[in-house]
């Protein structure tokens, strides 16, 4: 087994790569005799490298003694997994029926101007990632909208300036 990463570019975080893999190998130790751990594993990497790129799912593809394939196969398969790098707070705007119809749109849109990017998109300086939920499960708080694990309730475009500069200081 390899401890080498080539090409990674770890993000949120002062340890370096080689700190990050050795912590994500101390995580594969202790749990890879545990039947069913991969996705605790993939879990626990992502917390630690902010993101699963390629080179850490053949890592822990090979520490696991696992096809890199399948270890591929749940990172693509749940949304709770990022191949890409993510933002220190991440925006989910509802989509749900309620929201939707009560302006949920024109939160995405005007979100998209602030901050530049499109959905899906993380900022150039990785403080926000932006992402669409079909529902938060605040239909009566409509159009809602969580950054991180706060919910924002009956949000209008004129609002998102002064709650993103919250979490810009």
């Amino acid at each position: 087994m390899s401890n080498k990463v080539e090409n990674c570019q770890c993000c949120c975080s002062e340890e370096t790569d080689q700190q990050k893999l050795d912590m994500i190998a101390e995580v594969i130790e202790k749990y890879k005799n545990r039947e069913g751990s991969l996705i605790q594993v993939l879990h626990m990497a992502q917390n630690i490298y902010g993101y699963l790129p390629l080179e850490i799912q053949r890592f822990i593809a090979e520490s696991l003694n696992k096809p890199l394939s399948e270890v591929s196969g749940v990172v693509t398969f749940y949304s709770f997994f990022s191949t890409q790098p993510r933002g220190k707070h991440i925006i989910r705007v509802c989509l749900g029926t309620a929201c939707y119809v009560r302006g949920g749109k024109k939160i995405i849109d005007r979100l998209e101007q602030i901050l530049d990017i499109e959905v899906g998109g993380t900022t150039k300086d990785r403080l926000f990632t932006f992402e669409v939920a079909r529902c938060i499960g605040a239909c009566g708080l409509a159009p809602a909208m969580m950054i991180d694990d706060v919910v924002y309730k009956q949000v209008n475009p004129d609002k998102l300036d002064s709650i993103l500069n919250k979490y810009r200081n």
